[in-house]
């Protein structure tokens, strides 16, 4: 079902050449029966940006509407950013053991500053004539966020949440150091008994469900054909809200 949904997806968000794509791609991970590790990489992925982008979201929108906080957040980004992902699995293992917690609370750790840089930097780089025209219509700060900012910044917070998933991915990898399982447990096993034939299959597996995970999430940033504007998920999102405000009043 999963994997029928995932050819959908791509059918739906890119087109149906990519469509096709996943379809070989699910297959061929179904004939290296190394779907039920797919299948726990993929939900270690989800939680763990999901759980970034809870956190990392608000900080990002605190960061730029304060100066202080985005002298405060980025010395701590740039430590985050700076810092090999193998340490981030030291303090996860000494505080929670071995097994998925450690593994996904270390991802959680390492996928987040994308999310809070882009955001920031999105609401930013927000046009000052569409602020004072949203100010000038007697917009309260709230409704100036929610309605105005967040919308014209979607396309670079969605390119925040896409690089989001992508370093969760590669950090799941790694942290089948400390029994995060997965397909990184199968590149790693391949590696301790020189199994290159395993190795290589997981391998293969990871940058197949990198590939799938990469498109159908930048796709929503993206515009789509025969659309005048750039209608990522994020601007659905708040445009429907405005939407629900009008009808309401």
């Amino acid at each position: 079902m999963l994997a029928l949904l995932v050819v959908v997806a791509g059918l739906w968000r890119v087109g149906w050449r990519f469509a096709l794509f996943a379809a070989v791609a699910v297959g061929l991970i179904f004939s290296m029966e190394l779907w039920p590790e797919t299948i726990r990489t993929l939900s270690l992925v989800v939680a763990s940006s999901i759980a970034a982008l809870i956190i990392g979201l608000p900080i990002g929108v605190a960061m730029s509407r304060s100066n202080r906080v985005e002298m405060v957040v980025r010395p701590i980004l740039d430590l985050m950013q700076t810092m090999p992902p193998f340490v981030y699995l030291i303090p996860a293992a000494i505080f929670f053991g071995l097994g998925t917690v450690p593994g996904a609370i270390a991802t959680l750790i390492f996928a987040m500053p994308p999310a809070v840089r882009l955001t920031n930097l999105g609401i930013r780089q927000v046009s000052q004539e569409h602020v004072e025209a949203g100010q000038a219509f007697g917009c309260t700060p709230r409704q100036l966020l929610f309605k105005i900012q967040l919308p014209l910044a979607a396309p670079s917070i969605m390119q925040g949440i896409n690089q989001t998933i992508m370093l969760a991915l590669s950090m799941v990898v790694i942290a089948s150091m400390i029994g995060a399982g997965g397909l990184g447990a199968t590149v790693l096993t391949g590696i301790q008994r020189l199994q290159v034939g395993l190795g290589f299959e997981g391998g293969l597996a990871v940058v197949f469900l990198a590939i799938l995970l990469d498109r159908i999430s930048q796709s929503f940033g993206q515009r789509r054909r025969g659309q005048g504007s750039g209608w990522g998920l994020l601007q659905w999102f708040f445009r429907g809200r405005q939407a629900g405000d009008k009808s309401a009043a």
